[in-house]
């Protein structure tokens, strides 16, 4: 553990950085698009442009990087990153908004991709899971403590998104002064969407209907909350509530998903999903209103709380079950595939859910959740009954955060790349005497 520190300690102070810049800055773009009197939808198209940025990136990092290289591109796009934020205190218009999200988006995939690139290539088959387990621990506990920074200055200012962007530019500083030479990028090749449908049924279609209820869940729990007047420190405390608890979880969830047929682990946990959401409605109350009428909001955090406990480790459950049914050469590559089917759905999930708050009220954003992992539930309730239980020795849990690119799977330990077999000397030697004109 000490080594992979010493040795990768500019890495994880960078990516530090950047996601607490991230996590700051998702909320406060929540809450500035309420103060903004942005409508529900408006504000929901807004903050789906990230995860169509995330989207376009995903499939163009590799062109460039192949071009330019590990850090001129990682350098580019976190000023571009920087640059962004700034430009969104200047131009205050939702579809502004929505085209600098898709330029946040697609600057955050590129620096995902080749700080996971790096940390592959500085990992060995014995610490991967270590590298892994330290990288997304570093991710889920800045992004927490970025959303605390929403306390500092009112969101209306200016002086917040001068704080994202200076996080942002510092996250430069360790990264190029490293020492150690980048690695060779290896772009990786997806399986075929029908490919990857016949392996495993449930892993696409729960991968697709989790990409919509993760993306909607991080984007607009800033602007419900504003939007059911909450203070400044109420809303970063559930938000940093959401990221904790998602980190928290991924041990637990998945030791029992290694013991019982995952598909039943993921209903339980799509299942107990709907049922917090549902409790988190019912908590309600009357705490929207002025302070001094509303009602105590801690039943509120308790059941949010839970909902994220159990919702955020399914990503990582829906892998390890499609991996339950595929060769593992093949683990990297229908990861990749389940990247992009669960991407499909990001894109679309903040906009139908602000669609929904829009049309119901601000609960609208509870029962948008609710239905889509209640879909999740059924739907595995039916491939439970006409598909039995695989065991594959080569797949297992690894704990994973929402936003691992394909490059990152490949630190999952089970995914232990096979070698290629090394010709034997005598036959390099036997081709040498038969082709010698003195024999």
């Amino acid at each position: 553990m000490e080594k992979i520190l010493k040795n990768s300690w500019a890495l994880f102070t960078g990516m530090g950085l950047i996601m607490i810049a991230h996590g700051f800055q998702v909320s406060l773009l929540g809450v500035r698009a309420v103060h903004e009197s942005f409508s529900l939808t408006a504000t929901g198209f807004m903050l789906s442009g990230y995860f169509v940025g995330y989207f376009i990136g995903a499939k163009t990092v590799p062109i460039l990087v192949s071009r330019v290289g590990h850090i001129r591109v990682f350098a580019a796009f976190a000023s571009i990153a920087s640059i962004v934020v700034l430009v969104h205190s200047i131009i205050i218009n939702p579809f502004t908004w929505f085209i600098l999200r898709i330029a946040s988006g697609f600057s955050m995939v590129c620096l995902y991709t080749i700080a996971e690139s790096w940390l592959n290539d500085r990992a060995s088959n014995k610490n991967r899971g270590s590298v892994l387990s330290i990288y997304m621990i570093v991710l889920y506990a800045s992004m927490a403590i970025g959303m605390f920074f929403l306390n500092f200055s009112k969101p209306e200012n200016f002086q917040p998104f001068i704080l994202v962007s200076l996080f942002m530019s510092l996250s430069l500083v360790p990264i190029l002064l490293t020492k150690k030479k980048p690695p060779k990028f290896k772009k990786i090749i997806g399986m075929k969407i029908k490919e990857l449908y016949e392996a495993s049924p449930f892993g696409m279609v729960s991968a697709l209907l989790c990409g919509i209820c993760h993306s909607a869940m991080f984007a607009l729990i800033a602007v419900y909350a504003a939007s059911m007047n909450f203070s400044i420190f109420e809303i970063s405390f559930v938000t940093f509530l959401i990221a904790i608890s998602g980190a928290i979880s991924q041990w637990p969830i998945g030791k029992l998903s290694d013991i019982y047929d995952r598909r039943t682990v993921t209903v339980y946990s799509t299942f107990a999903s709907a049922f917090f959401a549902l409790c988190a409605i019912f908590s309600v109350g009357t705490m929207h209103l002025p302070e001094g009428l509303a009602s105590s909001k801690f039943w509120f955090y308790i059941f949010t709380g839970l909902y994220a406990f159990f919702s955020l480790p399914m990503f990582a459950l829906i892998f390890a079950h499609t991996n339950d049914f595929i060769a593992k050469e093949k683990f990297v590559a229908a990861g990749a595939g389940l990247q992009f089917t669960f991407g499909m759905g990001a894109i679309s999930g903040p906009f139908l859910c602000s669609m929904f708050m829009d049309f119901i009220g601000e609960n609208g954003y509870f029962i948008f959740l609710i239905i889509f992992h209640c879909l999740i539930g059924a739907y595995g309730v039916y491939r439970m009954k006409v598909r039995e239980v695989v065991e594959n020795p080569d797949s297992q849990f690894t704990p994973l955060p929402t936003t691992i690119t394909p490059i990152g799977l490949e630190l999952n330990p089970a995914t232990e790349p096979i070698e290629d077999p090394i010709k034997p000397v005598e036959t390099a030697e036997t081709v040498i005497v038969e082709n010698n004109p003195s024999q």
